[in-house]
């Protein structure tokens, strides 16, 4: 080849989209129950639902979200907004929720709200024409911005919401009672001098806060306010409350936090206070954080299914709104035990 001769590099032509007649002859049905499918319709069997899907799969197919919206009312968009609930919660309701918008041919538009942005981000998830708003915790009790999406038509469904909101459906657990069982499985273990610390004013952390008192009228020990402690869910309100609770004339053996960050505030006091746990002391969390694994011992806890609460307010959504009721689902929590609670000693 010449000093002036030039190399000219071909790219390789893009590879065809498949279309949606491939999929219904791989599937075994019609391309109209593939369209009901991808609609999201309810008039399909789950063993066909199930073979098409399969097909989507195999042949890497995508709808075309344009064509859908021009064919239907809807975006095909669904939206989740958080801030100021820790990122750990985020990441895990975020893949529920992709999961979920996956199987029903959605995506999804992720929002950060902070302090004085609620407006903003309602405007673009309105522009947006998202058909929906899953709205973590903190954010699924701040009044600024579920007010900013109702101003705006926005449909919303809330995770773990503080109190009724009458305008959205929510998912949430039996705050109680988890916080009852969990005092429980504390007392069968031979504990009777249990410390519970709180999260402040929510209205989870109050609900735990009546399990645990259940709990112990159950079993018929004492309430003894010295044993409860006020926290904020952040890992020193946590530290500070177990040396409040462990100074006392009699302490406790035992110590339920209202959230994980509290209870390893709570493992590290005791571990500046000379105390082995669970040898010395029993701790026990709520929800499940991936650090809850990363201590040592790990911690046990109640474990909150975010995932699948993220997964649920989708599907509640994607119900159709002229028949919409206000929905109020409950899942299951479990009860996690691990290293850091044991039998009570002495």
């Amino acid at each position: 080849m010449g000093a002036d001769e030039k190399t000219i590099s071909r790219a390789s032509p893009p590879a065809r989209r498949p279309t949606i007649k491939e999929v219904a002859k791989l599937a075994g049905v019609s391309f109209k129950t593939v369209a009901r499918v991808v609609n999201n319709e309810a008039s399909v069997t789950p063993e066909r639902r199930e073979a098409v899907h399969k097909a989507m799969a195999m042949l890497n197919y995508a709808p075309n979200i344009s064509a859908r919206q021009l064919a239907s009312k809807r975006s095909y968009l669904m939206a989740m907004v958080f801030g100021g609930g820790g990122l750990d919660n985020f990441a895990r309701a975020q893949t529920g929720a992709i999961r979920r918008c996956r199987e029903v041919g959605y995506q999804l538009i992720v929002e950060e709200v902070v302090a004085g942005s609620e407006t903003e981000v309602a405007n673009r998830l309105h522009n947006s024409r998202v058909d929906g708003v899953v709205v973590l915790p903190p954010l699924s009790f701040h009044p600024p911005l579920l007010e900013a999406l109702r101003e705006r038509g926005l449909r919303y469904a809330l995770i773990s919401p503080d109190g009724g909101d009458l305008f959205a459906s929510s998912v949430g657990l039996d705050d109680k009672l988890a916080g009852e069982r969990m005092t429980e499985r504390l007392i069968a273990l031979g504990h009777r001098d249990i410390g519970f610390i709180s999260g402040g004013d929510r209205r989870a952390s109050a609900y735990r806060r009546i399990g645990y008192r259940t709990a112990l009228e159950k079993a018929g020990l004492p309430l003894r306010p010295e044993l409860e402690a006020e926290g904020d869910f952040t890992f020193r309100s946590g530290e500070a409350g177990a040396r409040q609770l462990l100074s006392g004339a009699v302490p406790p053996t035992a110590i339920f936090a209202a959230n994980d960050g509290m209870a390893l505030g709570v493992m590290v006091a005791a571990a500046r206070l000379g105390l082995r746990v669970p040898e010395d002391l029993s701790v026990a969390g709520f929800d499940d954080m991936p650090y809850a694994r990363l201590v040592w011992p790990e911690l046990t806890t109640v474990r909150r299914p975010l995932r699948d609460m993220a997964s649920t307010a989708v599907d509640l959504l994607l119900e159709p709104e002229e028949d919409e009721a206000r929905r109020h689902v409950v899942l299951d929590f479990e009860i996690i035990e691990r290293g850091s609670t044991g039998p009570r000693h002495g």
